[in-house]
């Protein structure tokens, strides 16, 4: 029996297909609309995932470099006050090791300036200088998102729908600013345990303003001018995504970049670039938030190199991926590129104290884990 949660959604694939899926509880408590794999959800910090792909197609589009001081294309020094001398990169920023970190708000208005909100020595770690120290933060994301803007020219939003979304036929978008209306109207409402809605209540309708508005609580998109503000769209969780559409990024990443045609999205190097391991906890080089996190790559997950903390299979085995935790939603997309399968997932109503299981994951997210086992076992495949 699954434990206490709202809704849920998973899908099991392959490089070739699917290979099993599963929903139950409801999209919409006030409509009743039962939850289905095809609607989308806030997949919360799996957005980081996707961004990666952005940034990495553009890399090798030759529009940004990994390794070059961000500032160049920002137009104003991105530095940590208290090692100055240190730029920062997008291979800092994709990993969690440029020295920014959440003390600061990085859920933008509309009409807010990244730079403002660096410029607050708050941002910065002033123990570790960038490059030494794993601390995961939110913040990384709209300094990225807002690089990618400026290299582009064009709004973070519709530049992820034409690198990443359209390419792998994802009826998603970043903050409903850009979703069909077939996706609205499929909108996963977050709800409270108790039932409350914290967001997304859509009612099948374009929501008014679909970002964090202005200052002044305004909704003005033709004041928006790309490489000022990225953090607008929410880049480090605010992708909407359904649990089938998520399924197509892990089938991208065991065909090793390859779309389902054939024709290649990103190359087999620049996947191995995002998914090798970064970083590892060496016992004293980042904060794990109590084992959860013990391997990175860029944007990316490696579980079971602390084990069990970071194991929420159970097994030992080296997966990759991203988790996703906000607004009490749990989501995982997890690689097993030993099997050759992968799950997606999602759970809703999740309670933020609700037991943790034998890692550092939440008891429901193991469940969901533990279905891809079982369809391993079903098929007689390990």
């Amino acid at each position: 029996m699954a434990p206490a949660h709202g809704a849920h959604a998973f899908v099991i694939f392959d490089r070739a297909g699917v290979l099993e899926t599963g929903a139950q509880g409801l999209a919409d408590r006030a409509a009743g609309r039962a939850l289905s794999v095809e609607d989308p959800v806030r997949i919360a910090s799996i957005s980081k995932l996707l961004v990666a792909l952005g940034v990495m197609r553009m890399v090798e589009g030759g529009q940004l470099d990994l390794d070059r001081d961000v500032s160049d294309w920002l137009g104003w020094p991105l530095r940590n006050p208290a090692f100055p001398a240190q730029p920062i990169t997008l291979r800092l920023l994709l990993s969690h090791r440029s020295s920014l970190r959440d003390e600061v708000d990085y859920a933008l208005p509309l009409d807010a300036i990244v730079e403002r909100a660096v410029a607050d020595p708050e941002a910065f770690d002033p123990e570790h200088p960038p490059g030494t120290f794993f601390r995961y933060s939110n913040l990384n994301f709209p300094v990225v998102a807002t690089v990618m803007e400026k290299a582009s020219g064009e709004r973070f939003d519709l530049l992820m729908q034409r690198l990443v979304l359209e390419p792998l036929g994802i009826d998603g978008c970043y903050n409903w600013a850009s979703c069909s209306d077939g996706a609205i109207a499929r909108a996963v409402v977050l709800y409270t345990p108790d039932g409350e809605v914290l967001r997304d209540d859509l009612k099948g309708a374009r929501p008014a303003c679909p970002v964090t508005p202005a200052y002044d609580g305004s909704c003005d998109w033709t004041a928006y001018r790309p490489g000022i503000n990225g953090a607008v769209f929410s880049p480090q969780g605010g992708l909407r995504i359904s649990a089938a559409d998520l399924a197509k990024v892990g089938q991208l990443l065991l065909r090793e970049g390859r779309l389902p045609d054939g024709t290649t999205f990103l190359s087999p190097g620049s996947l191995a670039t995002m998914t090798k391991e970064h970083w590892r906890f060496d016992g004293a080089n980042g904060v794990t938030e109590e084992g959860f996190y013990c391997g990175y790559g860029l944007a990316v997950q490696r579980l079971a190199s602390c084990v069990p903390s970071d194991d929420p299979f159970g097994d030992g085995r080296i997966r990759f991926g991203h988790a996703g935790d906000a607004y009490r939603v749990r989501s995982g997309l997890w690689i097993d590129p030993r099997s050759g399968r992968g799950i997606a997932y999602f759970a809703t109503g999740v309670d933020e104290d609700a037991p943790r299981g034998r890692s550092s994951y939440r008891a429901i997210e193991e469940w969901l884990a533990a279905r891809l086992h079982g369809a391993a076992r079903r098929s007689g495949r390990r």
